[in-house]
């Protein structure tokens, strides 16, 4: 079975459902719903692989807390190996909470933790070589790591015969052109959403933002949009537009992350480009149907059978 290294931003979710709004003062409101979750865009592309039936290593930091033995608990009981993780004293593990609107937004109160001080000397660079898969989850949340960090890791990973993915979090923030665009060169796919993308280009065009890290030297854009499904480039000519699934949205957390985690696995059982990507469309799409990054993906059969079953949702160019 592949290999799978899912390196960078681990965080642990809590999430309640619906909040409208905060009570004031030290008012109480009653919610349907709060969960626990292993999420960001290493560990909850984590977990839906090894939901999926993955092999799947995990690289990066946690704190020396409870909330880190929560987090590592959570991903071992997926079958995860956490066995490099990095336990880091005194700093607390990344958390986040999210107060689920009933529309499926999700505003979140964030404390970067550990995830800002994860950098290269944290990698486990025999794991990364020897990996059949090498994916980056959460540049622009790591500032030690996000740069030059990014790049040794990645030209690591291609002294082996992995391939290369990366997912962001598209914090705004100066220079994220300049930033990022070092790291294209080395990687298989690069796989933003659409806001992520406009916000590092200045373009609107779903097109011209491709070109604009192909010509950079990324080998395939997988630009994610949501409900408009995703596209996927590359400068051989290839244009593919995939649509997303009809679902009703409960929580839209953890979506994106999904996807990518869906299409690894494509990839990884030797599907098409085309094949791996709708896999990450139903992934992305049945996670929206629960609350929390880890909800809707049960394994990989019913997945298939939610691929073929389910209604797409058309696609407007």
């Amino acid at each position: 079975m592949p290999k799978i290294v899912s390196a960078g931003v681990h965080i642990l979710d809590v999430l309640g459902r619906h909040v409208s709004e905060i009570p004031p003062g030290q008012n109480i409101a009653l919610i349907d719903e709060i969960r626990i979750t292993a999420a960001g865009t290493a560990a909850g592309t984590s977990v839906d692989m090894a939901k999926l039936g993955c092999n799947v290593i995990a690289v990066g930091a946690a704190g020396d807390d409870e909330m880190g033995n929560v987090l590592l608990g959570i991903m071992n009981r997926y079958g995860i190996d956490t066995s490099h993780m990095k336990r880091k004293k005194g700093v607390q593990t990344s958390g986040t909470m999210l107060p689920i609107r009933p529309n499926g937004e999700r505003p979140a109160l964030h404390v970067m933790g550990t995830n800002a001080t994860f950098c290269f000397e944290d990698v486990p660079q025999d794991v990364i070589k020897n990996a059949d898969f090498v994916h980056l989850g959460g540049f622009y949340l790591m500032p030690k790591f996000d740069g030059e960090d990014t790049v040794k890791t990645l030209q690591l990973a291609k002294t082996g015969k992995a391939i290369t993915t990366m997912d962001i979090l598209g914090i705004k923030q100066e220079n994220m052109a300049e930033k990022i665009l070092p790291s294209m060169p080395y990687l298989d796919f690069f796989m933003p959403n659409y806001e992520e993308a406009q916000m590092i280009t200045g373009l609107t065009d779903v097109d011209e933002i491709c070109e604009f890290f192909l010509n950079a030297g990324a080998k395939h854009v997988v630009l994610k949009m949501g409900e408009r499904g995703s596209l996927i480039k590359n400068k051989e000519g290839l244009r593919i537009r995939i649509p997303a699934y009809k679902v009703a949205v409960v929580d839209t957390t953890g979506c994106g992350d999904a996807w990518t985690g869906g299409f690894i696995t494509g990839l990884s059982k030797a599907m098409t480009i085309e094949e791996s990507a709708r896999l990450g469309s139903a992934c992305g799409s049945l996670v929206a149907t629960g609350l929390g990054s880890d909800a809707g993906i049960i394994d990989f059969d019913s997945t298939i059978e939610f691929m073929k079953t389910s209604e797409t949702l058309p696609l407007n160019d």
